[in-house]
């Protein structure tokens, strides 16, 4: 992982204008940044670069930014912050169902939106030396390398967004102890309140499809009454 200041960014957004000052302002932050004016735009880009996060429009042309968020999320798990003018719960946990990292509702203040691709980019894990003594959880078929923090399904890794890899870090370091959704969204770094707590179990809920046989009945990361959620592994 490349120093926040240093990485590589991909704005998608409609209005050339907005694309334009927003490339600016993060350019002049110390940011690599390139652009995209539709979800087309940005595949081909995605295609041939790699970035450390995606800065993305919902209301697009044609494809909107959360149908490209779940699509892009089959195969890949590069950080995605949605910009979007609707501000309701609903909206949001939309976005966080298709597999955002975070959002930021318009019109907003640069500042905030650079304090957002920060937090974002420091809770991305940065890649650890392999040592001698790997420690891995067995969770059914999936394993867990906790040094490496990389989820295999057999043979075949299984991709994690950032805030996915940030709570197997968490879990990893607490087997077998219940932790609340304050707990969490607290490691997180997320800011306190009611829509941010089902924001984790929106997190949670997607963090279960890639390890559980049945996600409805889950066997490793269960939820405890009263208590929050807890990670067991065999």
């Amino acid at each position: 992982m490349t120093a926040q200041a240093d990485a590589h960014l991909l704005v998608v957004d409609d209005d050339e204008r907005i694309r334009g000052l927003l490339q600016k302002f993060l350019a002049r932050q110390g940011f690599w940044v390139s652009s995209a004016r539709d979800a087309a735009h940005a595949r081909r880009l995605l295609e041939g670069l790699e970035f450390d996060l995606i800065v993305l429009d919902v209301m697009l042309p044609g494809e909107d930014g959360i149908s490209l968020t779940a699509s892009l999320r089959e195969h890949l798990a590069t950080p995605i912050l949605l910009l979007t003018a609707k501000g309701e719960t609903e909206d949001r946990i939309r976005g966080l169902e298709a597999g955002a990292d975070d959002y930021l509702p318009k019109p907003f203040e640069p500042k905030e939106l650079l304090l957002r691709i920060n937090a974002i980019l420091r809770r991305v894990p940065p890649p650890e030396v392999q040592t001698a003594s790997v420690k891995v959880l067995r969770l059914g078929e999936v394993r867990y390398d906790i040094d490496r923090g990389e989820m295999w399904a057999g043979e075949q890794l299984v991709r994690l967004t950032a805030t996915e890899a940030k709570l197997m870090k968490i879990f990893s370091g607490n087997v077998g102890e219940p932790l609340s959704r304050t707990q969490l969204v607290d490691e997180l770094g997320r800011s306190e309140g009611q829509s941010m707590e089902r924001a984790v179990d929106v997190q949670i809920t997607r963090l279960r499809r890639k390890i559980e046989a049945n996600p409805k009945q889950p066997r490793y990361l269960q939820t405890v009454r009263g208590a929050g959620y807890m990670l067991v592994a065999d």
